[in-house]
């Protein structure tokens, strides 16, 4: 009797581990209640709305606005160029009335006044801005239409002073508030038809016959003159 019973107790003992394997819990297994919990806790921490440094894409309304514009703006350029071909008109910039090679004189040239200012006293009468370059000229567009921007310095200036003569340059403060530009950086403006300026620096695209021509002035000496024949706003 006693033999008869060993082999069911060893098949319980080696059975009884895998059922309790099976059938118990793991120690960090979550709960469903606890699962719930931590879903609701994180739902309700999560920020609603945009954040700081959210990018927000545009709207396809806005996109095809945007693209609307553009072309737009493209077409009104194309049709400016259109019109001012028409005219026989050529646009230049002001480093199209540098000769070849000036640039190197006018480093020098400006270098050399550099070393003088050291033994100028400030206040004497040798402290001032003279206009430093030359005469030397371009004769590509001599004679011909051209269309140029820069800005305007009238020789004389009231709210409804209407002007026949000024001068371009090619930057903002010219002649008034810094040095006169070199000659050849420098245009004298004429016409028979007055205009009038709203601004003493004003931006303007000018247009009219380039002379090759030294023209001086109280203000400053140019290089080349222009017959004005129009003269719009320039549009930064």
């Amino acid at each position: 009797m006693k033999r008869s019973l060993i082999l069911p107790a060893l098949i319980l003992i080696s059975l009884s581990p895998a059922c309790g394997q099976t059938t118990a819990p793991a120690a960090d297994a979550e709960t469903p209640a606890e699962a719930s919990v931590e879903t609701s806790a994180d739902a309700s921490t999560a920020p609603a709305g945009p954040q700081v440094g959210d990018k927000i894409g545009e709207s396809d309304a806005e996109k095809a606005a945007k693209d609307a514009s553009v072309a737009a703006a493209a077409a009104e350029a194309m049709r400016e160029q259109e019109e001012i071909k028409a005219r026989g008109v050529t646009e230049i910039g002001w480093e199209d009335l540098m000769p070849e090679g000036e640039e190197e004189r006018l480093q020098k040239m400006y270098a050399a006044q550099m070393a003088t200012l050291y033994s100028i006293q400030e206040g004497s009468a040798a402290d001032t801005a003279v206009q430093i370059g030359s005469f030397n000229t371009v004769d590509t567009y001599d004679g011909k239409k051209i269309r140029m921007p820069g800005y305007t310095v009238p020789f004389s200036y009231d709210a409804k002073a209407e002007i026949s003569e000024f001068l371009l340059v090619p930057y903002f403060g010219a002649c008034i508030h810094a040095p006169p530009p070199p000659p050849n950086q420098t245009i004298f403006v004429r016409t028979d038809d007055p205009i009038l300026l709203k601004d003493l620096p004003q931006a303007v695209w000018i247009e009219g016959t380039l002379h090759a021509q030294k023209q001086e002035s109280d203000l400053a000496d140019a290089a080349y003159i222009i017959d004005l024949s129009r003269v719009e706003k320039y549009e930064y």
